[in-house]
């Protein structure tokens, strides 16, 4: 398990990461997300060593990694611009990382789990940008790292064919058993991809969660304009002959699942309507 426990830096009186904390379990994918400049590449760096921080600490099953430098720390990193090594074909670039006399069969054995099969002796530089996708994360998966971290891994494709690999990446995270964080500013690409969702506004850490939670509990007014639109409507809460609860609105009465949420009858509530909450009859 990576945890990560009040992360703080500053680059002069810019404070990028401020007191971050959360962990992420074996297997799982966290995907951090917030607006352009609000820290998520600043946090990524930290964890894998390649910034310092000020204060705070990150931990594998309880393991300090500090002072550890980046290479011992079994880390995987994936860039946007995948950073492949153009005087390297396909098969070199994906046994780059590995050793021993079984690398390149390695390396042919992760090409065809990624959908790659025979493209060993391919040059990177004729590849379109979901082959380049497929031969960079091959390349970070190939040594078995214990966390893999993404950073924009798809920010350089084309829309349509970002949400065409969003699902299939997902899919291989899940094959590989990966544990994983994904730095996105794209809310749909994260919502498609992950187990657990951090929001960061300004270097901040402003909600963690499941991904269905954060969308339909948005923890202040910054998230929920930042996971899209949406009306807000007063209301109260009321309780009905069967005992139901729902709230009464100037639209009409809508029905409150049993959530853990801590109201009761005759408390004045917002309530967030989305489109997608709502159907004719």
């Amino acid at each position: 398990m990576l945890e990560v426990h009040n992360l703080t830096r500053s680059f002069g009186a810019i404070r990028a990461v401020s007191d971050v904390s959360f962990t992420a379990q074996t297997g799982e994918v966290l995907a951090v997300i917030g607006p352009s400049g609000c820290g998520k590449s600043t946090l990524l760096s930290i964890i894998a060593g390649l910034i310092q921080p000020d204060a705070g600490d990150v931990r594998w099953n309880g393991e300090s990694f500090a002072g550890t430098p980046p290479h011992l720390r079994s880390f995987g990193l994936m860039f946007q611009d995948y950073a492949l090594f153009p005087h390297l074909n396909v098969g070199d670039n994906v046994a780059f990382g590995l050793r021993g006399p079984d690398k390149h069969r390695m390396a042919s054995e992760i090409l065809a789990r990624v959908g790659l099969s025979g493209f060993e002796g391919r040059d990177v530089q004729t590849l379109s940008g979901g082959e380049a996708q497929r031969v960079a994360l091959a390349r970070a998966l190939a040594p078995g790292p214990r966390l893999l971290m993404l950073d924009e891994p798809l920010g350089a494709l084309d829309r349509a064919l970002r949400e065409q690999l969003t699902g299939e990446l997902r899919r291989l995270l899940r094959e590989f058993n990966q544990t994983a964080i994904y730095v996105t500013h794209d809310q749909q690409e994260a919502f498609g991809v992950a187990d657990h969702i951090l929001i960061m506004r300004a270097g901040s850490a402003v909600q963690f969660g499941a991904p269905e939670v954060v969308y339909r509990e948005p923890a202040d007014e910054f998230v929920r304009e930042f996971l899209g639109p949406g009306r807000l409507i007063e209301g109260r809460v009321e309780s009905g002959a069967d005992r139901q609860i729902g709230i009464s609105t100037s639209v009409g009465v809508w029905p409150m699942a049993a959530n853990g949420l801590a109201v009761k009858p005759g408390d004045e509530v917002i309530m967030l309507l989305r489109a997608e909450g709502v159907r004719k009859r």
